[in-house]
């Protein structure tokens, strides 16, 4: 038996502490180093057991880690991942996967110029019940995918935004949670060719939306829709209603994505199914419905065990740096859209 991969922490914040605990619950992994210069971060690597570093470039020169997790501030991803990819160490980068295309077309290309794995931590990928809808999809179940819709509704409290750089330019919803929601529509229904939006500020008044409407075209030629706000009292997100993170009170019964096809329709996270008995009965005939119910499994415990593999060889990344720079390139291509009223397509990252 292998033994345990040893994975330094680039990071000591909410993030970095969240993947320290799903840490302790994978027997492949250990904790070996943190890496953060915040005042904080010696306090957190007391309680872990391991060496302090305020410089992670030090921390890589003397502790030598086979795998590093970066999850420091977005502004600082690619900088980071990129001194790791030079000391020839696996990165486990969180999500976004950095803040402009340009950038994170150089990791992109210094991953692959050096052979060394990036997995970017769109971790509700690995989460079982994703990967239930997405093998119902491409085994035809829904037909052919003609209509998406995509929710992300709730309220943030007023406390939230007592943080200064939540209400800057580019600390919005769209960058810190829509991005995951694309994510997911990406993985789901394919890549997407064209976009259109909406986006308002006119709640909070604050440098950042706190609305937006975003119309999709998928290359498969199926057409979406995603409608979000962070200042609304409703119970449509992925946080409330998957269940995923015991932080948010869930909304049991209410769906956030909702596919429909031609020979049936699916909500997210349900995995609520409906079709007709023979295919093409229309309107006036009852649809069925199915349940197949929600797989267990914890989505960060279960991307820390495959980047335990990945860092070892033994898999590809679910996720590498050109797949999530392909949801930024997205996530751009809406912010170009709504600041021009014309439709975008999402650069090419091949």
């Amino acid at each position: 038996m292998n033994a345990p991969l040893r994975i330094a922490l680039i990071g000591a914040g909410i993030m970095g502490r969240q993947h320290y605990q799903h840490l302790r619950q994978v027997p492949q992994a250990q904790l070996c180093a943190v890496a953060d210069p915040g005042p904080q971060a010696e306090a957190f690597a007391a309680e872990c057991a391991v060496p302090c570093f305020a410089d992670h470039r030090r921390m890589l020169e003397v502790v030598q880690p086979e795998a590093v997790i970066v999850a420091n501030p977005n502004n600082l991803h690619v900088a980071t991942a990129l001194d790791c990819i030079e000391a020839g160490v696996p990165v486990l980068l969180e999500k976004p996967v950095g803040v402009h295309l340009d950038e994170v077309r150089a990791l992109v290309e210094a991953s692959r110029r050096c052979g060394v794995p990036v997995l970017v931590g769109h971790h509700r990928r690995h989460n079982p019940l994703i990967a239930s809808a997405r093998g119902m999809i491409a085994d035809g179940a829904l037909g052919r995918l003609i209509n998406v819709t995509a929710l992300w509704q709730l309220q943030k409290p007023d406390s939230y935004f007592d943080t200064p750089w939540r209400r800057e330019p580019g600390a919005g919803f769209l960058l810190t949670n829509l991005i995951h929601d694309l994510d997911l529509l990406r993985y789901l229904c394919g890549e997407v060719v064209q976009v259109q939006a909406f986006t308002r500020n006119d709640v909070r008044g604050y440098a950042n939306e706190d609305s937006a409407a975003v119309l999709l075209q998928f290359a498969n030629g199926a057409l979406g829709s995603l409608t979000g706000s962070d200042a609304v009292a409703a119970p449509w997100s992925w946080e409330l209603t998957s269940g995923e993170s015991p932080i948010y009170p869930r909304q049991d019964g209410q769906p956030c994505f909702l596919l429909a096809g031609t020979q049936g329709a699916l909500s997210i996270p349900q995995l609520k199914r409906w079709q007709y008995a023979e295919a093409g009965s229309g309107w006036h005939t009852p649809l069925l419905q199915s349940e197949a119910g929600t797989p267990a499994g914890e989505a960060l415990t279960l991307q820390l065990q495959h980047f335990v593999r990945v860092a070892r060889g033994e898999e590809a990344p679910l996720t590498d740096a050109a797949d999530g720079a392909r949801t930024l390139a997205l996530v751009e291509a809406i912010r170009q859209a709504a600041e021009s009223g014309r439709a975008c397509a999402p650069a090419i990252i091949a």
